[in-house]
């Protein structure tokens, strides 16, 4: 390890941080003042946009040219957003960038208004006539996925006078979120808890799941109680901000002649709903093998009872060792080395080229992310020299190559995939570096190290994310009943899956049954399922990586990396060789999980 890299925790000032370990905005703009220009240039595209407006539907050249305008636009937005919302996010105190971060959302908001006429028009557009157009202009074809997924919507799109007032109504439903988001974000204080050496801890969002992995046990518990003392308060306004939330979906799934919210949500990036139920169906049938994980952990943590603020602690402990960035630059070559020298070549340039903007300075946006960019991604990491930095670059690096694949193969309108897909590039890294490092390992107890991180995954992603959407999907099964959702009744219904996920073998603490209160993708409208099926996709890609070789590492690269949005996402997974419409990718991770949990177990003895 060198000296620079044992020292590397902080930046104090952005300008203290070496240009090697930043990300190229220069590739962007070489200059604020060239962002300027563009700034003028795009603002002269809204008359342009706006001059097709009751237009597309006489030919199909005017068609043509709207979409070609409407990519052009695109193209040009890409670039100017990513230098405002990059250079924002290097130090949120800079108040120029912050300048240029609202600039860009006031253009987005701009554009978005200049458009609004097209979907109307598109959809008003009689059938034989658009077949018209595709036959008389080539040219049209490569639109032919976006217009029909603009138009199978068409029996959910009212009449002028009703969509204007559904989208009036729209501040209205932003409500329960925004009220959400105040109450748990700004409203909610806890009280702090004191460690063995007589250390005051702070109990917030962002410290509790740390707290829950302190080896002290006391306090892993005392943060638990801190936390759900404060939730027992306020659990009845919460209940009341989650029912306005589950009542506003029916209303608009209803008058959108929907069957139900859930059907509304997954129509919008063409998901048919028996994929939600396949998974949960799924994971009900293998509790069996989070039963014994339970019992493992029980064992493994030599308690006589086993609390619900016990399962985030690892089961192995003093295995954790430091690994610089230059390690886990290797690792990652190593890892991905399997799908092939191309794929390495796009890292290696990721790396050498600066995509990624790497340590910590103060200011800087927290968390990690990747932004596909078509210049080239970019990515955000605050990288900490352990092994949880090191999956958390491997796998943004997985989003990155994903992006940068679906920019290079497909056009403008195709390129950018739906988010059913978006978490599966970037899990499927994170499984290969697991089994790479797996193999690589003679420690006996960093393998089990390493198999406590994997097990993990699939309990805080698969069940747990599974948990959040069938309760999510009870909550609104519950309005359509026209049932009351209060804190008695919510409460109820997550007892009942908290016995239902974690068995017998663990202490059922009454506060749990208020964690549906603080979890904010209650909010995001049956979003959280995906978290679980790209999850369960990823590791069903990794293991036909692993275990079929080229067959499989062509069919990845080429019908999922490359392919953005060319299809629907799930027929996209299932040309790569997951079939998402069965339970046989849910089913299969979860056999591997519970081998893990046997070796884990033998490892232990």
């Amino acid at each position: 390890m060198s000296d620079t890299e044992k020292m590397i925790s902080v930046f104090e000032h952005r300008r203290d941080v070496p240009s090697e370990y930043t990300w190229a905005v220069e590739d962007l703009y070489a200059s604020d003042d060239e962002w300027k220009q563009d700034l003028g240039k795009i603002k002269s595209y809204i008359p342009k946009l706006e001059s097709y407006h009751g237009t597309l539907g006489e030919n199909a050249d005017n068609l043509l040219g709207f979409l070609k305008l409407q990519d052009e636009i695109a193209v040009l937005l890409d670039r100017f957003a990513n230098y405002a919302l990059r250079k924002a996010d290097e130090d949120t105190k800079n108040t120029t960038y912050q300048g240029y971060k609202d600039q860009t959302m006031g253009m987005f908001v701009s554009i978005s208004s200049a458009l609004s006429f097209a979907e109307p028009e598109i959809l008003e557009i009689p059938d034989d006539v658009l077949d018209g157009f595709l036959q008389k202009q080539p040219k049209l074809d490569e639109y032919r996925r976006c217009l029909h997924d603009i138009r199978r919507k068409k029996e959910h799109i009212l009449s002028d006078a009703e969509e204007k007032i559904l989208a009036a109504a729209g501040d209205l439903a932003q409500a329960p979120d925004d009220i959400f988001s105040l109450l748990n974000n700004a409203d909610m204080t806890f009280d702090s808890v004191t460690d063995i050496e007589g250390n005051r801890l702070a109990v917030t969002h962002a410290s509790f799941i740390p707290l829950l992995q302190n080896y002290d046990r006391n306090v892993r518990k005392d943060a638990f109680e801190s936390l759900y003392r404060t939730y027992d308060g306020l659990k009845n306004t919460s209940a009341a901000v989650l029912s306005a939330q589950m009542k506003q979906l029916h209303f608009y799934a209803k008058m959108r002649k929907y069957n139900s919210p859930l059907e509304a949500a997954l129509d919008s990036t063409n998901v048919n709903p028996q994929v939600y139920y396949n998974l949960i169906e799924a994971v009900h049938d293998s509790m069996d093998s989070m039963y014994k994980y339970v019992r493992l952990r029980k064992k493994l943590l030599k308690v006589d009872e086993l609390h619900m603020y016990d399962i985030y602690v690892p089961m192995v402990s003093n295995a954790e060792r430091e690994i610089t960035f230059d390690e886990t630059k290797a690792n990652i070559r190593e890892a991905l080395s399997v799908l092939g020298d191309d794929y390495v070549a796009l890292l290696d340039e990721g790396f050498e080229n600066r995509w990624i903007d790497i340590y910590e300075n103060a200011g800087k946006r927290s968390g990690a992310y990747s932004s596909g960019c078509r210049v080239h991604p970019y990515v955000l990491l605050n990288y900490k020299n352990n092994l949880d930095s090191e999956f958390t670059a491997i796998h943004e690096m997985g989003h990155a190559l994903h992006s940068y694949l679906s920019n290079k193969n497909q056009p403008v309108v195709n390129a950018e995939y739906v988010i059913f897909v978006a978490e599966v590039a970037s899990t499927c890294n994170e499984a290969l570096l697991m089994q790479y490092l797996l193999k690589k390992t003679t420690d006996k107890k960093e393998r089990a190290y390493l198999i406590n991180y994997f097990l993990e995954q699939f309990r805080t992603t698969l069940y747990r994310q599974t948990m959040f959407a069938e309760f999510e999907l009870k909550m609104s099964q519950m309005v359509q009943n026209e049932e009351s959702i209060n804190s008695e009744t919510a409460c109820k219904v997550y007892h009942d899956l908290i016995d239902l996920y974690f068995g017998k073998d663990i202490f059922h603490d009454a506060k749990i049954d208020l964690e549906w209160a603080r979890i904010p993708h209650f909010f995001y409208n049956f979003y959280v399922y995906q978290y679980a099926t790209g999850f369960s996709a990823a590791i069903a890609l990794s293991q036909k990586i692993l275990q079929e070789g080229e067959p499989a590492v062509k069919a990845y690269k080429e019908n999922f990396l490359s392919a953005g949005c060319s299809k629907d996402p799930v027929s996209i997974l299932k040309d790569a060789g997951v079939d998402m419409s069965t339970k046989k990718p849910v089913e299969e991770a979860l056999k591997l999980f519970d081998s893990l949990i046997d070796e884990m177990e033998e490892l232990m003895k």
